[in-house]
């Protein structure tokens, strides 16, 4: 072996060496996530959470880390300047390390379990009222619009089918049935649903796939003569270049559009998410076919994602309580 390939592989060596007991502990368990299919923005939020973990404990092993010095950690975001909503988080990044850790035969014990998580304000987001999300989705698309047919389509599946940002982005064309008029939705964890979609889905859909395969066609024939960038022919929202449509796009391009149909600012894809669910409960959906429909794992997620409003209280309770007939 060479004198440079010795030093080389002396200074891997040297590199691994210097990473803590703690930092290596993390890149498994990170690998671990990744092995699990947890989503990539779970595993992004982690690795942060946990990358400042690793640089406040330093050098300790696990026995010297107890629930002292992981308040010590909380306290230290505190003191950066963190808002209440990413120090639990990071409190749930560290819980979630300790369970592997035991798992693992690392640790006996979870320091992290006798931390409570901080009380977070139990505010919701205002939801655009039902006449609301009709007067953006009648009408023609605004200007601002840069694909209109694309962009309907957009907000009919956001707000039609309650599907998550990164669900949009992922569906394919042959994940769409239109004899069934269902849609194969990928969640969280990669778990499959299938999600109903109505008339006005089908509507847009059939205005939004012609105008799809002609600018896929137009950039196949400019591809062909300028070698450029291939398509992407299986994603069924793209952007102008034929590429897929990221969730950054998404939200660039609701809060776009809902801004110049007189909706909040603060409208994100989630929001129509959101009032997906709370419509239903208002128009007497079970809150069961909710769960199911917005692909959540427990009951108290769903309730936390649906506003009982007080016209719906009080129309259940006119319609069901023997004493306010």
């Amino acid at each position: 072996m060479s004198t440079a390939a010795k030093d080389s592989r002396t200074a891997s060596s040297r590199t691994l060496n210097a990473r803590t007991l703690v930092e290596r502990a993390i890149d498994d368990f990170l690998r671990h996530l990744g092995r699990r299919n947890a989503s990539k923005h779970t595993i992004k939020a982690y690795a942060g959470d946990l990358d400042c973990f690793a640089a406040y404990i330093g050098a300790s092993d696990w026995k010297t880390i107890d629930h002292i010095a992981i308040r010590g950690f909380l306290s230290h975001l505190y003191d950066k300047g963190l808002s209440k909503t990413s120090v639990a988080r990071a409190l749930a990044a560290v819980r979630s390390l300790y369970r592997w850790l035991a798992q693992e035969g690392v640790v006996e014990q979870n320091p992290a379990k006798l931390i409570s998580t901080p009380r977070l304000p139990k505010k919701l987001p205002r939801v655009p009222t039902i006449e609301e999300m009709n007067s953006v989705l009648e009408g023609k698309m605004p200007e601002v619009a840069s694909f209109p047919e694309r962009d309907r389509l957009m907000f009919e599946l956001l707000y039609g089918c309650g599907i998550r940002n990164s669900e949009l982005v992922g569906i394919d064309l042959n994940d769409i049935s239109l004899s069934n008029e269902a849609i194969l939705i990928r969640g969280k964890g990669k778990k499959e649903r299938y999600v109903p979609f109505g008339a006005s889905v089908l509507a847009a859909l059939s205005v939004y796939l012609p105008w799809r395969q002609q600018l896929l066609a137009t950039l196949k024939a400019t591809q062909n003569r300028t070698s450029a960038t291939s398509t992407c022919t299986s994603a069924l929202l793209i952007n102008q270049r034929g590429g897929r449509l990221t969730t950054r796009s998404v939200g660039r391009i609701v809060k776009r559009i809902s801004v110049a149909k007189g909706l909040s600012p603060e409208v994100h894809p989630h929001t129509l998410r959101h009032a997906f669910g709370t419509h239903m409960l208002e128009e007497g959906a079970d809150l069961r076919a909710i769960q199911e429909l917005l692909g959540h794992e427990r009951l108290a997620t769903t309730q936390r994602y649906t506003q009982l409003s007080v016209k719906h209280v009080m129309n259940v309770y006119d319609q069901t309580h023997p004493r306010a007939k």
